[in-house]
C-alpha cells in the first residue's frame, strides 16, 4: 500500500499531466473534497484514456470497459485490476494503469459515489465504442456526451453533498459538464476527423454546435447559482469561465486562449 502523502504527490503530478483545466481548480479545493475530486477526475480519466485510446482494438475496449463497468466495488484493488490490464499493459497509459492509486486515494465515504460513477462512465463508453461514434441527431450527442462529461456532473454533485451536504440540480449538473465537453468538441474537429470520428449531428456545422454548446453552458450558470460554498463556486467557475473564453476565442477563429488570458481568469476568479 502507498504512502497517503506520497499518493497525494502522485495523484497531484498525475492531475497536473492529464488537465491543467482541472488542475488549476482542484488545487485551490479545502483538504477531503480536494482528494475526493482529485480521486474522481483521475479514476474517470483513466477510464476515458482507455475508451479514446488511438491503436487499442475496438473490441478491446470494449472488453476492458465492460469488466470495469461490471467489476463489485470491493474488487478495485491492485491485484483485480492489474489481472485485467496484463495483457493490455504495454499500451495503456500510466494513468490507467494506476487505478487502483486513485480509488485508494478517494476519502472512504466518498468511494462509492465516485466508483459508481466511474462504472456507469465504463459501460456508456463501451456502448459507443461499440456504435463506432456514429452520432446522427441531438439526441445521440446528448447521449454520448452524458456519458463521457454529464456523469462528471453528476459526480461532482455527488461530492458536494457528502462534502458539506451541498443540494444541486441534476439536470443542470449534466449541463455543465456537457458544455465543457461541447466546447472540446468545437476545438477538436479537424484532430477528430483525422481519427475518422465525427460529434456533429448530420447537417450541423460550426453554428449549430456552437448555439447547441451556449445553451448548456447558460444552464451550467444556473447550476452554479443554486450553490453557497464559495470553495465549490470557485472549483465550478474555473472550468466555466475558461470554457466561455474558448468558445468565444473560436467565434474569432482562434484555436484557443493562451496562457495569459488563463491565468487572468483564474485571478479574477479566485479573487471575487
Amino acid at each position: 500500500m502507498t504512502d497517503k502523502s506520497d499518493l497525494h504527490t502522485k495523484a497531484m503530478d498525475f492531475l497536473l499531466k492529464t488537465s491543467r483545466t482541472f488542475f488549476i481548480p482542484i488545487s485551490y479545493l479545502p483538504k477531503g473534497l480536494q482528494e475526493g475530486i482529485g480521486a474522481a477526475y483521475l479514476c474517470m480519466r483513466a477510464i476515458d484514456e482507455i475508451e479514446d485510446h488511438p491503436s487499442l482494438p475496438a473490441d478491446s475496449k470494449v472488453s476492458l470497459l465492460q469488466a470495469l463497468s461490471e467489476l463489485p466495488d470491493a474488487d478495485f484493488n491492485e491485484e483485480n485490476l492489474q489481472k485485467l490490464f496484463e495483457p493490455y499493459k504495454d499500451e495503456l497509459p500510466e494513468v490507467t494503469l494506476f487505478l487502483s492509486d486513485w480509488v485508494e486515494f478517494c476519502p472512504p465515504g466518498a468511494k462509492d459515489k465516485v466508483l459508481e460513477s466511474t462504472k456507469e462512465m465504463a459501460e456508456g463508453m463501451a456502448k459507443w465504442v461499440i456504435k463506432d461514434w456514429q452520432i446522427h441527431n441531438e439526441e445521440e450527442l446528448d447521449d454520448y456526451t452524458y456519458y463521457v462529461a454529464g456523469l462528471v456532473g453528476v459526480m461532482l454533485s455527488d461530492m458536494w453533498n457528502w462534502y458539506d451536504g451541498t443540494e444541486t440540480d441534476r439536470e443542470l449538473a449534466i449541463a455543465f459538464g456537457r458544455g465543457l465537453q461541447t466546447v472540446n468538441i468545437l476545438r477538436n474537429r479537424e484532430e477528430d476527423a483525422e481519427r475518422g470520428v465525427n460529434f456533429y449531428p448530420d447537417g450541423w456545422g460550426f453554428d449549430e454546435m456552437f448555439a447547441h454548446t451556449e445553451r448548456n453552458l447558460a444552464l451550467a450558470d444556473a447550476y452554479i447559482e443554486e450553490i453557497e460554498t464559495k470553495d465549490i463556486i470557485q472549483f465550478c467557475k474555473i472550468p466555466l469561465e475558461l470554457a466561455k473564453a474558448t468558445l468565444k476565442a473560436l467565434k474569432e477563429g482562434k484555436e484557443k486562449i493562451d496562457r495569459a488570458t488563463v491565468t487572468e481568469i483564474v485571478s479574477q476568479v479566485v479573487e471575487h
